[in-house]
């Protein structure tokens, strides 16, 4: 196959699995039968795609062809079963099922398949899980390396939760306005994470993963037509004001700025006052949350000219108010930062330390970075290398896997940095 072709081709599957993955999942009422059901359609793809081009609506090609390409395989599997009348039943129903290949139906896919993943029947501590392997395509072992466990445990809970969904016959639908609220948080932190790892890749080459970042906001955006809640208002102000940094986040070679060497005038000033536009609007209802917060420490961020201007008394003073709301160690990393940086490199030092400390975060390579620029900004620079050291050995992404080179680079540590 022509390599132009084949580049083109993997354009598409990054672009479009996703969503293709969603339709036929609510086509075929059935996770695992919907990912074969895809591989099966790529397949038929390079080969159908080599001599008659690239279709004008590739997603929807994908679709019609999974679609064809489930019903053969339940065929086989009837056929090896005796026709059992369950699964005659079932190739009926898909083939019964109402195609719309129209984008907005497409799109919307995605959402109805994050509900159904977070569909009250599932196990709580499964359903981010099995949303983010199925809606993000994050590898199961991203997966349990951030929720610090180990992969043969968290591949039997996504294993768990695509069967109950088979089992209960869960519906890929965007429940009525009623069932909402009830349903609202595991929703918005599936979409955060989604935001996140296109902001800041868990793992591989680059730093950045913009089409998941774009499907998060998307997706926000949906969620605030159809419920206007002030943490929905938050969390799409959240996001917002995050990416309105992107493109001052990296360097032409995709090497990770800091925020506070980031040029500003870089920042995307349309997103960053419909950000704060949201993040007054939430406010002011008095029943906001987490993500409500978050976003106003961002806005302090946005509405500062330069780096030395940051109120960081506000920062701190917001993170109080985060701890409050929702403790978790990152989160009093994060505040050990601001602490650091109003106060003094050796008060943000002994918080972290703390935390180290207490294990939560041993595995956690922000908390050792961290702890390493601190160490630096102290002047004792075989105790940063050794932070430093030890943050490289639990990075997985090469951006930040380059970032602690150079910081170790710096410190005169180029050799053991190998």
């Amino acid at each position: 196959m022509p390599s132009d072709l084949s580049l083109q081709i993997e354009a598409v599957y990054r672009a479009e699995s996703g969503k293709v993955l969603a339709t036929l999942a609510r086509l075929l009422g059935d996770i695992d039968l919907a990912e074969e059901a895809l591989q099966e359609a790529f397949v038929a793809a390079l080969k159908a795609w080599r001599s008659k081009g690239i279709p004008a609506k590739p997603a929807a090609w994908l679709i019609s062809t999974g679609r064809f390409k489930a019903i053969d395989a339940i065929r086989k599997r009837s056929r090896l079963h005796e026709l059992q009348p369950d699964l005659q039943a079932r190739i009926e129903d898909i083939q019964a099922a109402n195609l719309s290949f129209a984008e907005r139906d497409i799109q919307d896919d995605r959402l109805r398949l994050i509900f159904a993943c977070c569909h009250p029947a599932i196990d709580p501590s499964v359903q981010v899980p099995l949303t983010l392997r199925e809606v993000c395509g994050l590898s199961t072992e991203d997966i349990a390396a951030a929720f610090l466990v180990p992969t043969a445990t968290m591949s039997q809970r996504i294993v768990r939760g695509k069967s109950k969904i088979r089992a209960a016959k869960i519906p890929f639908a965007i429940p009525d306005a009623s069932e909402l609220p009830e349903r609202l948080d595991s929703v918005l932190s599936v979409v955060y994470l989604v935001f996140n790892e296109g902001y800041s890749a868990s793992s591989g080459d680059s730093a950045l993963r913009g089409e998941l970042s774009q499907e998060a906001i998307r997706l926000a955006r949906l969620l605030l037509q159809l419920l206007p809640d002030p943490e929905v208002k938050g969390l799409l102000a959240l996001m917002l004001l995050h990416e309105s940094r992107r493109t001052a986040r990296t360097d032409a070679r995709e090497d990770i700025i800091l925020l506070e060497d980031q040029d500003r005038r870089l920042w995307d000033r349309r997103l960053i006052e419909e950000g704060l536009r949201l993040v007054q609007a939430s406010l002011a209802t008095q029943e906001f949350g987490f993500y409500t917060v978050q976003a106003a420490i961002s806005a302090v961020h946005a509405e500062s000219p330069r780096s030395s201007a940051t109120d960081w008394a506000q920062i701190v003073a917001l993170y109080n108010i985060l701890l409050q709301i929702a403790p978790s160690p990152v989160v009093e990393l994060n505040r050990a930062v601001a602490v650091a940086m109003r106060d003094g490199p050796q008060a943000g030092l002994e918080i972290v330390d703390t935390l180290l400390a207490k294990q939560e975060l041993r595995r956690y390579h922000l908390a050792h970075s961290a702890r390493g620029e601190l160490l630096r900004r102290l002047g004792q620079e075989s105790q940063a290398e050794s932070a430093f050291l030890t943050a490289l050995s639990l990075a997985k992404q090469e951006p930040e896997r380059r970032f602690l080179h150079r910081r170790l680079q710096s410190l005169g540590a180029s050799e053991s940095a190998k």
